[in-house]
């Protein structure tokens, strides 16, 4: 009933790499062409882990918002903003916690996940326990329909499904519901309203799912209504009340192809990254001097493709001819492993020198990022306000 709209965000914890852009950066900027989109630096989730040390932050929040408009994130299609810039995204991650059962944030599978990978981080705060409720808050308060995640994210997004059902059936049924009902069918007209009788029966008596499309589509249709109608007229046929929280989709993405410079995931932390925005001279380097096949001990010893890192790097950045010279001449010795690497080389600074110019007119004048930003916290505090309208409205926090 509310607009399509996607949300994301990203901690800003350390540079961004390459396997940023091949994991989400990329799918950001399809998406920002196809639907209303915001994405976040989320600064408050990064003292989540942080929070003994935030130096790193500011300076972080700043280079990652340059890193997202080198790589073709577009202010004019997408709103970017600062988390701790919108407090709204704070108050409602606080009203949530009032009715979440303490049981849902303890059964998120990367809360003791990441408790054993980060062990040598003090984590036993409820900032780190609440990540997802906040999480939550950050998508819910902006009614968003998608938000693109990694199947790893899923639970996070059920999550916040349950959070948004379970807000609407405590607080969805305003005083006076019925009657509002009523006078939304009457508005509605008889032969519409008849339909759509007969599709809440079909969901509520039957169990069909399609029933509530169908409906959907009837209201959406139905230009006598107000949105506030709509969503009650919804929350009847679904029997709830008023959808004053929407319950996410995930939008699930492709995992990232672009391993790090030693095959693992490309991480910081494993020191096997090529940040996004590194000067060529160093790129160089660290592409030539990879790890290749073992096996490959003297020039003239034949290699195997699939052992080497560097052949997962042809993947993403060579050609089906560039690919099969390599099969070939690694597997008989007809190539060395430096000529392997150049048209890796080639391809990973032809990727990066739009965005190295593209950054460059940021870097020299940062007071436009500045813009951008607080434009965008703009756009999106209206937004997040109206929707904290109906939730204090809905508990009880509108005094008059």
């Amino acid at each position: 009933m509310y607009p399509e709209r996607v949300v994301s965000g990203m901690r800003p914890t350390g540079a961004m790499h390459l396997g940023h852009y091949h994991g989400a950066l990329k799918n950001w900027i399809r998406m920002q062409s196809e639907h209303p989109c915001l994405f976040f630096v989320a600064d408050w989730h990064a003292l989540t882990t942080h929070y003994d040390d935030p130096s790193i932050i500011e300076t972080s929040t700043w280079d990652m918002v340059i890193d997202w408009l080198a790589a073709g994130v577009d202010p004019s299609k997408a709103t970017i903003f600062i988390q701790s810039r919108v407090p709204e995204h704070a108050e409602l991650h606080l009203l949530l916690s009032m009715a979440t059962p303490l049981g849902w944030l303890e059964r998120v599978p990367t809360y003791k996940d990441q408790q054993e990978k980060l062990a040598d981080r003090d984590l036993a705060t409820y900032g780190f326990l609440g990540y997802p409720l906040l999480q939550a808050a950050d998508v819910l308060i902006y009614r968003a329909s998608m938000v693109p995640v990694g199947e790893d994210q899923i639970p996070h997004i059920e999550m916040m499904r349950e959070l948004a059902r379970r807000f609407n059936h405590l607080y969805g049924k305003e005083k006076g519901f019925e009657e509002k009902i009523q006078e939304a069918l009457k508005k509605l007209g008889g032969k519409a309203a008849k339909s759509y009788n007969q599709l809440r029966a079909e969901y509520q008596e039957q169990g069909k799912h399609e029933a509530v499309a169908h409906a959907k589509t009837l209201l959406d249709q139905a230009q006598s209504l107000s949105l506030n109608d709509r969503e009650r007229l919804l929350g009847h046929l679904e029997g709830t009340g008023r959808v004053i929280l929407v319950e996410p989709q995930a939008k699930l993405t492709e995992a990232s192809r672009l391993p790090g410079l030693d095959g693992q995931k490309m991480s910081k932390s494993y020191g096997n990254a090529i940040a996004l925005r590194e000067d060529r001279e160093s790129v160089v380097k660290k592409i030539r001097t990879m790890p290749t096949d073992p096996a490959r001990v003297r020039r003239t010893d034949p290699g195997e493709p699939e052992k080497c890192p560097v052949w997962q790097l042809h993947k993403v950045y060579s050609d089906e001819p560039t690919k099969e010279w390599v099969l070939k001449g690694c597997r008989s010795a007809g190539i060395g492993c430096i000529e392997c690497k150049q048209p890796v080389v080639d391809g990973v600074l032809r990727e990066q020198e739009p965005m190295r110019e593209r950054a460059q007119q940021y870097l020299d004048n940062p007071a436009l990022v500045r813009d951008i930003v607080a434009d965008g916290c703009d756009k999106a505090r209206k937004l997040a306000q109206e929707t904290m309208v109906d939730v204090r409205s809905a508990m009880g926090l509108h005094y008059r």
